[in-house]
């Protein structure tokens, strides 16, 4: 059944980057699947703090998954993503798009920044 939870919450993860909340703490959130959703990738680095989760999961052609965190538990993966709550306020960057520093900033914060010129973005 965990299998089955983790899998319905890497379903309802919107892909990009997006904020959210783990045991109290703010992270951001970084998830990607591939074209055929046969890769997906997630990436969160708490946002005032050191900690991270990080992993990859592989659909192989029997049906099964693999997880593959890097360098950290498993246990710790299945932990934040099914206990991490994404913020709907912040909707995720899609993948096409460029995002630029202001994106990842408060509003206040973000008029303080002077974006690079158009040529020198991504």
């Amino acid at each position: 059944m965990e299998n089955d939870d983790l899998e319905a919450a890497l379903a309802a993860l919107p892909e990009g980057y997006s904020e959210g909340i783990y045991e109290g703490r703010r992270y951001g959130v970084s998830f990607r699947r591939s074209d055929d959703e046969r890769r997906n990738s997630l990436f969160a680095r708490e946002l005032a703090g050191t900690d991270i989760a990080s992993f990859n999961l592989y659909r192989l052609g029997s049906g099964d998954a693999s997880l593959k965190p890097c360098e950290m538990s498993a246990e710790k993966v299945r932990d934040f993503v099914l206990g991490s709550r994404l913020s709907a306020s912040k909707a995720a960057v899609n993948r096409n798009e460029c995002p630029t520093r202001a994106s990842f900033l408060g509003a206040e914060d973000a008029r303080k920044i002077r974006e690079p010129a158009e040529e020198n973005r991504c």
